[in-house]
């Protein structure tokens, strides 16, 4: 008994575009897809960055130096108030009444021969005065000699009354210098205590300067790496934005020949009516290269079902 075999066939150009599609799908699957050209790729640090955590790194401890400073002109105040309190002792020692050695300290050393020479000049003339008596008693003879001895006793004791007053008087003299001198060595002294504390305020007040840099410094540092670091990172982030772009078009352009021809499986799958279209496309994120071929695979199988 005859079989009688009864097929229906689509239009022959459905068969035809069926048969294209399967051989591009053949030869577009069987072409790898090289992911190395949109592998995740990350910018690399900027500049400023570097530079930011160099100064991170250079900076600590940076500070110390001022504070060894500061540390320094403590102990150089220090010293310096030390010299003050041996002034100021030394001005203590010299307060009140002076004694007689104090009083010779102050005094000139010529003194002695100044009051030596002066006493021995008032002896010379007093020795001419003295003969000039005796002469003029001699030009008067006889009757003039006890008025000469009377006379000349005068002369000797008021003369030696007068010497006695110019050494008094030349030793007063000196007495006053030495007073003097010791009293504009105290106020000298006074003077260089006075300089040595101002001395000592303005060390110690420089080394509270150098305190205040050292704590100064850090802040400044850490201005600088928040401001260099901020740009780096934006610049950084630009740069990654471009990377990503690069990277997606060149995911795009991998996956093109795919898509298409997606679409035109999709296409196909219309013409033949009734299939669902079997091809999903998303955009972002882009579908995996697995997950392309598992579609297209299944709008292949949906089309050759349709044909049988």
């Amino acid at each position: 008994m005859a079989i009688t075999e009864t097929r229906a066939l689509p239009a022959q150009f459905i068969e035809d575009l069926g048969k294209d599609y399967a051989k591009q799908l053949t030869a577009t699957t069987a072409i790898p897809v090289d992911t190395s050209k949109f592998a995740p790729t990350v910018a690399a640090q900027d500049a400023l960055q570097s530079q930011a955590a160099t100064l991170a790194g250079s900076g600590v401890g940076s500070f110390q130096p001022f504070i060894t400073a500061a540390q320094q002109q403590a102990t150089t105040a220090g010293q310096t108030l030390g010299d003050v309190g041996t002034t100021l002792g030394g001005i203590a020692g010299l307060t009140g009444a002076p004694t007689a050695a104090q009083t010779q300290a102050y005094t000139s050393p010529f003194q002695q021969q100044v009051i030596d020479t002066t006493l021995a000049e008032f002896d010379r003339q007093r020795s001419i005065n003295e003969q000039n008596i005796r002469d003029q008693q001699a030009q008067l003879g006889a009757l003039g000699a006890g008025r000469s001895g009377v006379q000349l006793s005068e002369y000797q004791s008021q003369s030696g009354r007068d010497r006695s007053a110019l050494e008094a008087q030349l030793r007063q003299q000196g007495f006053q210098q030495a007073q003097a001198a010791r009293q504009q060595d105290i106020q000298n002294r006074f003077g260089l205590g006075q300089a040595q504390a101002g001395l000592s305020q303005g060390q110690l007040g420089l080394g509270q300067f150098q305190t205040g840099l050292a704590g100064q410094v850090p802040q400044l540092q850490r201005a600088d790496i928040s401001t260099l670091g901020q740009v780096g990172a934006a610049q950084q982030a630009q740069r990654q934005a471009e990377l990503d772009a690069t990277r997606q078009g060149a995911r795009t352009a991998a996956y093109e020949p795919l898509e298409r021809l997606g679409f035109f499986g999709q296409g196909v799958t219309g013409l033949m009516g009734g299939y669902p279209a079997q091809y999903q496309f998303q955009s972002t994120p882009p579908a995996s290269p697995l997950q392309t071929a598992l579609g297209l695979g299944t709008g292949l199988a949906g089309i050759f079902g349709a044909l049988k």
